[in-house]
């Protein structure tokens, strides 16, 4: 472990470096203060201050769609003060800060630099790790969110590639042989959400590759049925269902919707998806031999070879290869199959027949008509 960290640049004080190790485990409550005494050294060596008497600013550590509250999200305050009443942006949604907790669960009024807080207020559930600031008024986050918007939609309409002459025929030509699932991924948590689809992408393979078309917290509303639909996808609901009322909208759009509680199942259920999206394999399933006797020349049916099944069976509707001297010289299918002047469907081993080959005559004796059919298997991964 230490010398990956090496690799890029961190190197403890035991080693003549200048990052500081702390060995901890919450688990067994070892070095915790430490750890605290640690961080407190280096804010006093670094000189560490948050800035006072700017627009405070945070960052979403998690967040999720509660019952009860609606739109739940946990912040880290970084600068300044956020207070109950704020109007804050953080990143594709705004709200006002209605109610704050600490991160023991007590209801405060406003929170400090490198204080943790759950907020309720939000339009929508935020991802993590986007950047949260405090605004002057609700038509200025609106303006904002309006403004980010717009670039994401300018940005997923540009296509951009750098990719030339045989670059690119070979990025086309990989990209037509790809089977690719897609696939939309609602959770109850940004962070169950963000597990999910990294479970999910870690299962490609180079016949098929999953596409996460869509990820979000929440329920599932119609416009993932839409998207679904246009899409072909599949949607994933991982601790939610579908939003009231749109129960029968699904069944409407033909969009199949998966709900699981386990991110195994998850697994498990997507590795399903991923084998039935793949062609069938095709394969050969030899049904018997038989060993060519005496030719017998009928006038409508041409040469009939006289044979003798030597094991398996011999069905008519098979396919055969004619093999002389271990070499396959025709292949092709039965035109008829008799035991002495009736037509049969099929001729176990031990029995006599007589064999009729559409499209070829030049049958001789000793040959050995190889019986066979193409089955259809599901693929797997």
């Amino acid at each position: 472990m230490f010398t990956q960290l090496m690799e890029h640049g961190i190197q403890s004080e035991e080693w003549g470096g200048d990052t500081q190790f702390v060995k901890v485990s919450a688990l067994k409550n070892i070095g915790l203060d430490s750890l605290l005494e640690a961080i407190l050294l280096q804010t006093e060596i670094l000189d560490l201050e948050a800035e006072v008497g700017v627009p405070a600013e945070s960052s979403v550590i998690e967040a999720h769609l509660d019952k009860g509250r609606g739109p739940v999200a946990t912040l880290l305050v970084t600068s300044d003060e956020l207070k109950i009443g704020d109007v804050i942006v953080a990143g594709m949604t705004s709200g006002r800060v209605r109610a704050m907790k600490d991160h023991k669960g007590t209801k405060i009024k406003s929170a400090g630099p490198s204080t943790p807080v759950e907020i309720v207020g939000l339009d929508s559930v935020p991802l993590a790790g986007d950047s949260v600031h405090v605004v002057e008024n609700e038509s200025k986050a609106k303006e904002i969110i309006s403004w980010r918007r717009e670039q994401k939609l300018k940005s997923e309409q540009t296509v951009t590639s750098d990719l030339t002459g045989m670059e690119a025929l070979l990025g086309k030509i990989q990209e037509s042989e790809m089977h690719t699932l897609p696939l939309i991924v609602k959770g109850d948590t940004q962070g169950s959400v963000e597990a999910v689809c990294e479970a999910i992408m870690k299962l490609n393979t180079e016949k098929i590759s999953n596409k996460i078309a869509h990820k979000a917290v929440g329920g599932i509303n119609e416009s993932d049925m839409r998207l679904a639909q246009a899409t072909d996808a599949v949607i994933i609901g991982f601790n939610v269902r579908v939003l009231r009322n749109l129960e029968s909208e699904a069944d409407k759009l033909g969009v199949p919707i998966k709900y699981y509680s386990i991110i195994y199942d998850v697994v498990d259920a997507v590795k399903s998806l991923m084998a039935g999206k793949l062609p069938p394999i095709l394969k050969e399933v030899v049904q018997g031999h038989a060993e060519v006797r005496e030719l017998i020349s009928i006038s409508r049916l041409g040469n009939v070879a006289g044979s003798s099944v030597t094991d398996g069976k011999i069905v008519r509707d098979s396919k055969l290869r004619l093999i002389r001297d271990n070499v396959v010289v025709f292949e092709g299918k039965l035109s008829s199959l008799r035991r002495f002047k009736e037509d049969v469907k099929e001729v176990a081993s031990g029995y006599e027949c007589g064999i009729c080959i559409e499209g070829y005559k030049d049958v001789r004796i000793g040959d050995v008509v190889e019986a066979f059919t193409i089955v259809e298997e599901a693929a797997t991964l």
